[in-house]
Parts: structure tokens; sequence; C-alpha cells
């Protein structure tokens, strides 16, 4: 979920592609923001790559 929101895909786009609620989406984002510390969707992007999960 984490690459799909660095890829700049919104939490309806998300659950259309992986077959959940929006509120399962949101929850997991938020979950994902709590055990990493980043908040915005930009800091998420910047993990993400940081990472390895994006290609360049």
């Amino acid at each position: 979920m984490l690459e799909l929101v660095a890829q700049g895909y919104v939490d309806h786009e998300i659950a259309e592609r992986l077959v959940l609620s929006v509120k399962t989406v949101e929850t997991y984002r938020a979950r994902i923001a709590d055990k990493t510390g980043v908040r915005s969707r930009a800091a998420l992007y910047r993990y993400a790559r940081d990472c390895g999960l994006l290609d360049e």
C-alpha cells in the first residue's frame, strides 16, 4: 500500500485496486504513518523512495 501512496494514488483509487474499503485504506495509511513517523504524502513518498520501493 505504501508503494501505491507513493505513486500518487489517492485513498479511493487504492481501495479499488486492492478491493478494500476506503476506511480500511485510511486506517492502513495511518498505521504506516505511526510506524514510520511520517505524516504527509510527500514524506511517505520520500520514505518509500529511500526504502527502494519505487523505480527512479
